[in-house]
């Protein structure tokens, strides 16, 4: 079994997602950690960087890396405190 740290970067420490093979998708890597996580993907979508480089990561992510996670709202998203819908844009 492969594995992949994962941190937020508001958090100290890592979590580890376990996948089979030489590499996980971002796609696949995103859905574990929302899942992991409670987060829905209606809510947010999570941007993926590479702890080392710190570049944002694209496509296949190796077994053995170390990523950095930020939770990304979506604009237009309803908001699971509030019912109204959020029309904010969100600048980073």
């Amino acid at each position: 079994m492969a594995h992949i740290h994962y941190k937020f970067s508001s958090k100290l420490s890592y979590d580890t997602v376990v996948f089979d093979g030489p590499n996980i998708s971002l796609t696949d890597l995103k859905k574990q950690i929302m899942g992991r996580e409670k987060l829905r993907a209606g809510d947010c979508d999570l941007q993926i960087i590479n702890a080392q480089t710190k570049e944002e990561d694209g496509g296949h992510i190796p077994k053995g890396s170390s990523v950095i996670v930020r939770r990304i709202p979506l604009i237009g998203a309803k908001s699971s405190s509030n019912s109204k819908t959020n029309h904010k844009y969100v600048c980073f």
